[in-house]
């Protein structure tokens, strides 16, 4: 079990049922102001931070600090999952933080981890870009430890285990209407990360299940994309002149 402490934490209010039975969490309603146990997952969720950001040191040679928030987009590396997107998020609040170097921002360490296919020259452009910003913003005086950006290499299972307990925030940012529904967004969730991303694939269903105001929903829904496919689209009719 990758996340001990958090199961200890559930087990002490419900009993371990839930472990062959996901329904059983749903007893957990009964704990919802319950200050110990909020309590308590919070200072799981630290300790598993504290553990990943040794980790990183000592095997990605990566000093991150502990109690930034840990953005987090782990995956297959494909343009319809976004991770372009992400790029795109992280210059933005990179130029904020500039522009605004006083301002009381929210340090963000954001991770971006998965593997490209041998034959696709785009998704390895992508992982060459998402280290080119991490060069550049991680080297910025200015911005410092408010903001850093990680690419994990050589995601798998196993570093899985380490970073899924870490996570605050879980990315599922794809297309709407491409997933196939995959099943890592659903682990970040029963590990304590919110979740920002479309309605697509699992999200769907998470959304039905915890209530989409308890989730960070936006984007176009697939009948949205599927006009817009149907429509065409010109690159320069999205862009701010100023751009």
């Amino acid at each position: 079990m990758c996340n001990p402490g958090l199961a200890e934490v559930i087990a002490e209010r419900i009993g371990e049922d839930y472990i062959r039975d996901l329904d059983q969490l749903k007893k957990l309603l009964a704990f919802v102001d319950d200050d110990s146990l909020i309590h308590d997952i919070a200072k799981v969720k630290q300790e598993n931070k504290l553990k990943f950001s040794a980790y990183l040191e000592e095997h990605y040679k990566v000093k991150i600090n502990p109690n930034s928030m840990f953005d987090v987009q782990v995956k297959r590396i494909h343009e319809y999952k976004r991770q372009l997107l992400n790029c795109l998020h992280i210059i933005t609040l990179y130029n904020r933080i500039q522009k605004e170097p006083n301002k009381n921002w929210t340090p963000r360490t954001i991770m971006i981890g998965g593997k490209a296919a041998p034959g696709y020259h785009t998704a390895k452009l992508i992982i060459r870009l998402i280290t080119a910003i991490g060069e550049i913003v991680n080297h910025d005086t200015v911005v410092g430890d408010r903001l850093k950006v990680i690419f994990l290499e050589n995601y798998k299972v196993t570093l899985a285990e380490k970073i899924i307990p870490a996570s605050d925030l879980s990315e599922q940012i794809s297309t709407a209407g491409t997933e196939a529904s995959g099943t890592g967004n659903m682990k970040f969730m029963l590990n304590g990360a919110l979740t920002i991303g479309t309605m697509d694939g699992a999200n769907v269903e998470m959304a039905e299940e915890a209530g989409e105001e308890n989730l960070f929903i936006f984007g176009m829904r697939v009948d949205d994309v599927d006009a817009m496919d149907k429509r065409g689209t010109v690159g320069g009719e999205w862009m701010d002149e100023g751009f």
